[in-house]
């Protein structure tokens, strides 16, 4: 037999029993600690131990402590409250939980062996749910904006189904299309509100999504209190993960923001089944105490419900400390393989180990043994826990739950290795279960794995919803629109300069800056704006937005900023407006999304501007940008110093040439990319009024550049004549009335299509008319619909793009800071010969014109590209093509393309 507790005992040795010069002078301090506990009480001693800790560290004595506790309950029994529910009836109604979670997987891959699902999370998380079904979570009275909010692990999805089927929300028929979405009343996989829009609040699917979301939502909820914009006191955010999880970046990536900003409206419970989806999450360690260093160490409340209430008397007669020396030396491998086995396995290997444990399990038989349960499966302890959670403060709370992956599917299920990708039990499988939890159910249900749901007058389902009811309503539930829109202020309020901008050089940026500094005056809408920058306020122009309306802070500005003298000084305030996240684009993103979805979490519509660098988007967070859209949000991302040549000495890495591609694959993002400050207001313009006036569940991607140039006034003063074409993506810039050739300029390279017009003409003596591209996502999703529309039987549709180049003459050449793939996007619905220029390959650090050059995308390429397609098309001699590229590109290396050199 293996003897688990061989070797050096880490509680022993940090207590300093094995080394210890007087054990004498030891005795007496512990005395002393032990009469102040037993005599005052034990915030006495926590006071002391810390005053003691703070002096020893001034004398240059360092703590050599552990940040893990001894692997027990941080409740003690004697402090844990009493019970407030009924325990029959709500192990009752958890096991028809578990049978309907079960069933509804098994029943989908009897019927669709393709389907998946998963059987063993919500089986070792249904207890961590329920007590908070039953007792903790809060709901919104009438779909509200006043109850709590809950990031539910994903893979426990059935479970969620099932109680909302006990409930009334979901019928026995949605249950059975579990997976099959397409024909009948489906369930997704895992948490979409874009595919439940009334049900799931959160997308958490993505592991590590939301663990940062619900971070930045607790603290967004803060935001919005101290703005005096919602009352939020009282609410609670819940995120419920798995052990596994929390090895992702994400997991763990703003732990300390959570303390900083003393978020104690948080509360994670971590599902600690020491198990992910091939096997142990720490097989040679132990992932409880990990977790327990890594919170505390950032500053969180612990919790710990490791041991149920069965293990209580074992703990209480054992006097040698002889479980807590054992469970220091078992890894969470062993404890694995112990939950996969039964009593008589568990009585030789664990308790067998050595006389004192045998002695504390002598009394027990083997049965008693295999009841022996974590203190995840046990609703006693983690009442107590969540309780406690609730009503500390100051910190934000982690509860770490030990539970067993696949608990109670028996000797083929629980424990194992392969119980993640369990997804069918057989028919004695099915009994044991039934039979395990006490199910109504006769060997014919089980067989054909039937749903049970007790009758509407049990005790279960009265229970079941007084419970509700006391708290409430029921959860998860989602609003779908705010009660109420916001009204947008006329362009002219707000972007009268970008319309009469008569040549002034300024960037897209510094536009873009302006106007939300505009809209931030709005009496109306300017309290909604929400500013979010990830440390680059300055590199944006923003920092004039510091003295406007401030840094959002909790505890306001406790120091004299070093710049308090400039007119532009870094301000922070309680009821500060802009968020300013640090170096975190994943942190500020997820502060976008707290925003863009207020309007349904708080019955509150908020507009957020993202602005950040470009290349740090949808290439670094694109993960988190998707969950936004699944989750409905609506708001602005802002892709500024954009594009693959406009920032210059810059360089590689930041250098975006592929964001519009990430953001065509999004259908409920729109992507622009415009040139001029009179097409970005047009954009900003309907946007707003798509989100927060008529409460369309998009969002919008727009592409701002750094570089000044003379910005042209919209024709006539205002927008009537090219709004649409603006928005569709595409319109008429300048032409001569005879054009021989079409240049599409799109964002940064519109400058080079127009410069192009007027080398083709001088030196070349050709017509180009130039046109400028804001999306090319946009005219692809348009010609694809229409070419669905023709498809199906429906006549006479033509794509937008067709219809515009129709009575144009001569190639399209079209030209981009991006890759080709990006205008190749429309080449199936341009009418003409088209060729495509765009920035493929790695960056460079250089100048915009040495940059444009490289990459082929300055006047001269458009130049010789236009040609070239002319003589190809016989329009002109092959000769003229051919001077073109030797007078412009004598010293062009051009035997490699730019994504070879």
């Amino acid at each position: 037999m293996t003897d688990l507790s061989s070797g050096s005992d880490p509680i022993r040795r940090l207590a300093g029993a094995e080394d210890d010069s007087d054990p004498a002078e030891t005795a007496e301090w512990l005395g002393a600690l032990d009469g102040v506990i037993a005599h005052v009480g034990r915030e006495r001693a926590q006071y002391l131990f810390e005053r003691l800790a703070a002096h020893a560290q001034s004398l240059g004595v360092r703590p050599v402590r552990s940040r893990a506790t001894p692997y027990a309950n941080t409740i003690p029994a004697a402090q844990q409250p009493r019970y407030p529910g009924d325990l029959e009836l709500e192990a009752r109604l958890s096991a028809a939980l578990r049978w309907n979670a079960l069933a509804m997987v098994v029943r989908a891959n009897r019927a669709y062996g393709e389907l998946g699902g998963h059987i063993a999370s919500y089986a070792s998380a249904a207890d961590l749910f329920e007590v908070g079904f039953n007792h903790f979570f809060r709901a919104s009275a009438a779909d509200g904006a006043d109850g709590d909010l809950v990031y539910f692990q994903p893979h426990s999805s059935p479970g969620v189904y099932a109680r909302a089927y006990l409930e009334g929300f979901l019928s026995e028929e949605h249950l059975r299309h579990y997976r099959r979405e397409i024909a009948g009343p489906g369930l997704c996989s895992y948490p979409h509100p874009w595919l439940m829009p009334d049900f799931w609040q959160f997308p958490t699917g993505s592991m590590g999504i939301g663990p940062i979301n619900s971070i930045y939502q607790a603290r967004f909820m803060r935001y919005l209190q101290n703005r005096g914009l919602a009352h939020t006191e009282g609410r609670t955010v819940w995120g419920f993960f798995g052990d596994g999880e929390m090895d992702e970046p994400e997991s763990m990536a703003a732990l300390s923001l959570a303390v900083r900003e003393q978020l104690d409206n948080l509360v994670f419970v971590i599902n600690c089944n020491l198990q992910r989806l091939d096997g142990p999450v720490r097989s040679n360690g132990r992932i409880i105490d990990e977790l327990e260093a890594q919170f505390a160490g950032a500053g969180w409340n612990v919790i710990k419900v490791v041991w149920g209430s069965d293990w209580d008397d074992l703990f209480e007669r054992d006097r040698s400390g002889a479980l807590l020396r054992a469970f220091a030396h078992t890894v969470d491998g062993q404890f694995q393989t112990f939950s996969a086995n039964d009593g008589a396995y568990n009585r030789e290997r664990f308790f067998g180990q050595n006389p004192e444990l045998a002695a504390l399990a002598a009394s027990l038989g083997d049965d008693d043994i295999d009841r022996l349960r974590r203190g995840g499966h046990d609703v006693r302890k983690l009442h107590a826990a969540y309780a406690q959670a609730l009503a500390h403060r100051g910190q934000p709370t982690v509860v770490l739950a030990k539970t067993m992956k696949g608990f109670g599917m028996g000797t083929s299920g629980q424990g194992r290795m392969t119980t993640h990708q369990q997804k069918k039990l057989d028919f004695d499988d099915l009994k044991a279960f039934r039979d395990r939890f006490r199910l109504p159910l006769s060997d014919d249900d089980v067989e054909q794995v039937k749903f049970y749901k007790p009758a509407e007058d049990s005790p279960e389902m009265q229970y079941l919803h007084a419970r509700r009811a006391a708290l409430g309503g029921y959860l998860p539930r989602r609003r779908r629109v705010a009660s109420k829109g916001l009204t947008v202020p006329s362009l002219p309020s707000w972007g009268q300069f970008s319309l009469e901008a008569n040549g002034r050089e300024m960037s897209t940026t510094m536009a873009l800056v302006r106007m939300l500094t505009a809209l931030l005056k709005d009496g109306e809408l300017g309290q909604r704006v929400v500013p979010i920058v990830a440390d680059e306020a300055r590199t944006f122009g923003m920092a004039n937005m510091f003295r406007q309306v401030g840094i959002y802070s909790p505890l306001g500005q406790l120091y004299e900023p070093e710049d308090l003298g400039s007119m532009l000084y870094y301000r922070e305030d309680t009821r500060g407006q802009i968020l300013e996240e640090g170096i975190s684009e994943a942190g500020a993103m997820s502060s976008w999304i707290a925003a863009a979805t207020a309007y349904s979490v708080h019955d509150l519509p908020m507009l957020p501007f993202y602005v950040y660098y470009s290349m740090f988007g949808f290439q670094r967070i694109g993960d988190i940008i998707w969950a936004a859209a699944d989750q409905r949000a609506r708001g602005f991302l802002i892709g500024a110093t954009s594009g693959k040549t406009t920032l210059g000495g810059e360089g590689l890495q930041h250098q975006d040439g592929t964001s519009h591609l990430s953001a065509s694959t999004i259908p409920n993002c729109r992507a622009y990319d415009p040139a001029f400050a009179y097409e970005l207001a047009a954009i900003v313009d309907e946007g707003m009024h798509e989100m927060v006036e008529r409460q369309r569940d998009v969002f919008y991607y727009v592409t701002v550049t750094n570089e000044n140039y003379a910005q042209p006034s919209a024709p006539d003063g205002d927008l009537s004549v090219l709004r649409e074409g603006i928005l569709k993506g595409l319109y008429p810039l300048a032409s001569s009335g005879h054009a021989q050739v079409q240049l599409l300029g799109a964002g940064a390279i519109l400058g080079e299509a127009i410069a192009a017009q007027q080398i083709l003409k001088d030196d070349w003596a050709i017509d180009a008319a130039v046109w400028s591209v804001t999306s090319f996502t946009e005219l692809q999703r348009d010609g694809i619909a229409v070419e669905r529309q023709v498809r199906l039987g429906e006549r006479g549709n033509v794509p937008y793009v067709t219809a515009a180049l129709a009575g144009a003459a001569g190639p399209v050449i079209a030209a981009t800071d991006y890759v080709r793939a990006l205008p190749e996007l429309i080449r199936a619905y341009v009418p003409h010969r088209y060729v495509t220029l765009g920035t493929d390959g790695f960056g460079r650090s250089d100048t915009r014109a040495a940059l444009r050059a490289f990459f082929e995308v300055d006047r001269y390429a458009i130049v010789i590209a236009a040609l070239r397609a002319l003589a190809d098309d016989g329009v002109i001699d092959g000769q003229v093509a051919d001077d073109a590229l030797r007078r412009y590109r004598a010293a062009a290396p051009v035997e490699a393309p730019p994504w070879e050199r």
